[in-house]
């Protein structure tokens, strides 16, 4: 189901059984269409992306997790304006984070085609 990421620390403390702290969805448009990577933190510390492909990918700690979604072009979607949203092809008010009962649910929602010029 899910693919862990082997450019991190095989060391880091698995965040199954850990309480999930914070939860931040990002995006990035590629052409048409729009991903998602949903961005969770646990109590541990440790943080985990699950990105539209379906790799889930650990990191020791929320920066590095960040860092690898920025460098990957993800902005985080609860930071954006309509000026950056319409650069990124949608209109704000009618995009909504994708939402599902379980991960295999969710991953079919986290890619979608966006209307460029439309919103």
């Amino acid at each position: 189901m899910h693919e862990y990421d082997d450019n991190h620390d095989s060391d880091i403390e698995p965040a199954e059984g850990n309480t999930p702290i914070d939860v931040q969805w990002w995006c990035t448009s590629l052409g048409t269409t729009l991903l998602w990577a949903r961005l969770t933190v646990y109590d541990s510390g440790v943080a985990e992306v699950l990105a539209a492909s379906g790799e889930l990918s650990r990191y020791d700690d929320e920066t590095t997790a960040r860092m690898s979604l920025l460098d990957a072009a993800y902005v985080a979607f609860d930071g954006l304006d309509e000026l950056d949203a319409a650069e990124m092809g949608f209109d704000l008010d009618s995009m909504h984070v994708p939402v599902a009962d379980s991960d295999e649910d969710l991953l079919p929602r986290m890619s979608h085609k966006i209307a460029r010029g439309i919103g």
